[in-house]
């Protein structure tokens, strides 16, 4: 079988002619190849995500034309896990999605409108929502800072009368720092926007829904918030403390209709990116702790469990908190 970008990392570390290939490309990089063993099960072609733009296209077409002797098979059909649209499961509703400009949040609003939702599409980046908007006009977009009021105002707004469900993606990553190096701005910063923002557009969203008697709240949390030793200290407590809102929220809310859940991911390939600024102690662990992640996932393969959670689907799931990990939060 020929090498395309949609055959895994690993059927091309396995094979005779692509292995040597991955491991130029990384020893040319100076990075280790070891560093691809969480990513083993995801397709080449998802090294472009992965780098956040470091690594271009034509990296990746290169490799494949180097595999097949010069050329681009023309069969590039997804080995492994593929995603699988439901037609019309959020036909008739309305949907808020945070953070949906990219990663996550922007895999879960773009399958939710794929499956005939009414997506009202948040985020801070309004080039990145442009693009989205560009792609799916259905799609509702409003770009704002949601640690603003106005900006949560703003997305009510455009949601209407009618919301039948919220999904809080956006997040940010911490500086990996442990709580005696924590400084001010990067705590408040954390807290603000994965744990303040998140509630407050619950509080915004509860009473249209209870008037309703219906709605479904899905708060993405974090391998942090069922660990210590997965992120640093401001990240940590964002997601412990996300996990509190969800099982207070469904305890009170569920008897009127509405369910509060939550997704813990684990390794995500286009998830929250590292900060720019790591502490000391931070930029020593990462390498080991990064190693210790089994497995990663897609943004689509998130989107897939956040979905079904918002969907009508999970009927009967009410304050769960499912870790999207690929296994790690049971080593």
């Amino acid at each position: 079988m020929a090498l395309t970008a949609q055959s895994t990392i690993g059927e091309w570390m396995n094979d005779a002619a692509g292995g040597p290939l991955i491991t130029g490309l990384f020893e040319k990089t100076g990075a280790d190849p070891a560093l691809l063993t969480p990513v083993l099960g995801l397709p080449l072609q998802q090294l472009v995500a992965m780098s956040q733009g470091a690594l271009p296209q034509t990296v990746v077409d290169d490799l494949v034309r180097a595999a097949n002797d010069g050329v681009i098979p023309e069969s590039d059909e997804a080995h492994g896990w593929v995603e699988n649209v439901t037609s019309g499961r959020f036909a008739g509703k309305t949907v808020i999605v945070t953070g949906a400009a990219s990663g996550i949040g922007r895999a879960s609003a773009s399958r939710i409108a794929r499956e005939g939702g009414r997506v009202i599409a948040s985020d801070i980046a309004a080039d990145k929502l442009d693009a989205l908007k560009a792609e799916f006009p259905n799609i509702v977009t409003v770009a704002g800072d949601l640690t603003q009021q106005d900006a949560i105002d703003a997305v009510i707004a455009a949601a209407g009368d009618r919301i039948d469900a919220l999904a809080n993606v956006a997040g940010i990553n911490d500086d990996f720092s442990p709580a005696g190096e924590t400084t001010d701005a990067v705590w408040d910063r954390v807290i603000a926007i994965n744990l303040t923002a998140p509630f407050k557009l619950m509080r915004a969203v509860l009473p249209i829904m209870e008037q309703a008697g219906r709605g479904a709240i899905l708060n993405v949390s974090s391998e942090a918030g069922l660990r210590g030793n997965a992120s640093g200290n401001a990240y940590t407590a964002s997601k412990h403390g996300i996990i509190g809102v969800t099982r207070s929220a469904a305890v009170m809310y569920g008897p009127k209709g509405i369910r509060v859940n939550s997704v813990a991911p684990g390794g995500v390939a286009t998830g929250i990116p590292m900060p720019p600024h790591m502490s000391s102690y931070g930029s020593e662990r990462l390498a080991p702790f990064q190693q210790a992640i089994p497995s990663v996932a897609t943004a689509e393969q998130l989107a897939a469990s956040i979905t079904f959670l918002l969907s009508d689907d999970a009927v009967n799931i009410n304050g769960a908190v499912v870790a999207s990990d690929g296994g790690w939060s049971v080593q």
